[in-house]
């Protein structure tokens, strides 16, 4: 559908409403209220400024919660100065809908994780606003429970700290993190309007990259985070060792598979890549602890180690998956290496809140041959060798053959719409159809116009994965009070829930951040944004 499609769209709506009531002989002040709210939000996504900022300055004028009616004459001096806007707007171009490429990207989404730790709600939306703009993406903790979780979840760029927090001090934030966030190299940044000298001595003792008083000057806040960021590639350029594992990192994965290509093609010498994929590590996570879980880390990377050969390289590859180069050696005898260390881990007793527990891996192995040896093929292809053996039960190591060519990753990921604007749940069904995010086999989108309707409905199997796009304002059952009912009734841990509201009031943002949404998204809704925070969002429960 092109984009003057959903312009017209929204221009016939708006009259069809303003006719429809110029007929009654009153209008709710809560009717007046929803509509000039959903027209801001559809109005700027589909590229209608001038009518998305009349809806903008008009809002205030009307309460969602009001009693009052008002006649066509009354409303009239307020609304009718819309229908000559749509003239006004009919040669601008979508603003906020981007052209995507199949898999949704765009070249200005963000390419840098922040986690911003902090309850100051003004401030955190707009350093998130502020950061967003040059390109990185933030994500949002409250408290320092929260802050966390989502540390441990994520392994930001990243940390920007208070110290006074709702639950417990940032310095003790500091103390538990400290140690990891070092090994990673994860720059922390204070901000804080507690400043003495003693906390901040405190502060830089404990590791804390810089320390920045509030009120913040937010020109010099983005040229130090710009400045840090810059460092930090710096350091990653100079480092290929992996602190926390001691295996080597994905730097030298990328050195190791160009030399190892180079080589095969002046002597023909074989080498297989075997793919190493922890099985359930999340669930080691929330069950024992992130602590234990990099004591398991250590216990893989350790016995690996003293089961290859000196030729052969281990490499961390990515968060719980591991990489081992094996050149001169075809699949088959990788398949016996693997297997050996496969059945050494599963018998690995590891001890924790005083159980005995014991964690499994899967492996792919893909092996270089003269039709394919393209570094991304030989990955892909081990890739898809691994999560055949993830989907035959896991603990297990399986070779890629041609059949599995035409095999994507076997994970599903279900996008719900809930929003009383059709037109909205339509762009956004509209844009996803298209989507076709990285490692994300098949992607089910359905919506839903109100919360009642949504939550009443079979929409949930305890075996899948969900990610909720929820709007903030609905009759009969706020956004709000539909998020608080999903983490009441249903696991955290598969449902992700992106709030989009078209309020300007930040506590009703910080709200939802306490009853539980992952993110939120202010309308107009920008496509490429939405659908690169869903795909990092999902990626943190998908693998």
């Amino acid at each position: 559908m092109t984009t003057q499609k959903y312009k017209d769209m929204v221009e016939e709506r708006t009259k069809q409403t303003l006719q429809e009531w110029s007929e009654l002989s009153e209008v709710n002040e809560k009717d007046i209220y929803r509509f000039l709210h959903n027209l801001k939000g559809t109005a700027g996504t589909v590229g209608l400024q001038e009518v998305q900022q009349f809806a903008e300055a008009t809002l205030p004028y009307f309460m969602e919660s009001s009693l009052k009616s008002w006649t066509a004459l009354e409303w009239g001096d307020y609304l009718y100065p819309l229908i000559p806007l749509f003239d006004q707007d009919s040669s601008a171009s979508l603003g906020s809908v981007k052209q995507l490429d199949k898999k949704g990207h765009d070249v200005s989404l963000p390419h840098n994780d922040i986690l911003l730790i902090d309850d100051d709600v003004e401030l955190v939306a707009y350093l998130k606003e502020s950061l967003e703009k040059q390109n990185y993406y933030v994500s949002i903790a409250l408290s320092a429970e929260r802050g966390l979780k989502i540390f441990y979840e994520t392994k930001p760029d990243l940390i920007l700290l208070d110290i006074l927090l709702p639950d417990i001090s940032g310095i003790e934030v500091l103390n538990q993190i400290i140690g990891k966030a070092k090994k990673e190299r994860i720059p922390i940044i204070i901000i804080s309007g507690e400043y003495s000298k003693a906390t901040q001595l405190h502060a830089y003792r404990l590791g804390v990259m810089d320390f920045l008083s509030k009120p913040v000057d937010i020109d010099l806040f983005l040229a130090l985070i710009k400045n840090r960021f810059e460092l930090k590639r710096e350091w990653q350029e100079s480092i290929i060792v992996d602190e926390l594992t001691g295996a080597f990192n994905r730097k030298h994965f990328n050195q190791v598979m160009k030399q190892l290509i180079c080589d095969f093609k002046r002597t023909e010498r074989v080498f297989s890549l075997a793919l190493i994929d922890l099985d359930y590590f999340k669930k080691i996570n929330d069950t024992y602890g992130h602590l234990v879980g990099d004591e398991v880390l250590q216990s893989l990377s350790e016995l690996v180690q003293s089961s290859i050969r000196m030729e052969d390289t281990f490499c961390r590859f990515g968060g719980e998956e591991f990489a081992v180069f094996l050149p001169n050696t075809d699949a088959s005898s990788a398949l016996t290496v693997i297997h050996r260390i496969q059945e050494r881990f599963a018998a690995t007793d590891f001890i924790a809140k005083d159980e005995v527990f014991h964690v499994t891996f899967s492996s792919g192995i893909s092996e270089v041959t003269a039709a394919e040896n393209i570094a991304d093929k030989i990955v892909e292809e081990a890739d898809q060798a691994l999560y055949a053996s993830k989907d035959a039960g896991r603990n297990q190591t399986t070779l890629y053959t041609d059949h599995l060519s035409s095999t994507k990753k076997h994970s599903v990921l279900n996008v719900i719409i809930v929003d009383d604007d059709a037109l909205i749940r339509k762009i956004v069904t509209h844009q996803m159809d298209n989507w076709e995010p990285e490692d994300i086999a098949e992607v089910n989108i359905s919506s839903f116009a109100n919360g009642l309707d949504f939550l009443q409905s079979d929409w949930y199997s305890v075996d899948e994965k969900y990610i909720i796009l929820l709007d903030g304002v609905m009759p009969d059952l706020d956004g709000v009070e539909v998020l608080e009912r999903i983490r009441k009734t249903y696991p955290e841990v598969n449902i992700l829930v992106i709030m989009l509201t078209g309020r300007n009031n930040q506590a009703d943002i910080v709200h939802a951040l306490q009853m539980g949404a992952d993110d939120y998204v202010v309308k107009p809704v920008h496509m490429p944004e939405l659908l690169s925070r869903m795909e990092r969002l999902a990626h943190r429960f998908l693998f």
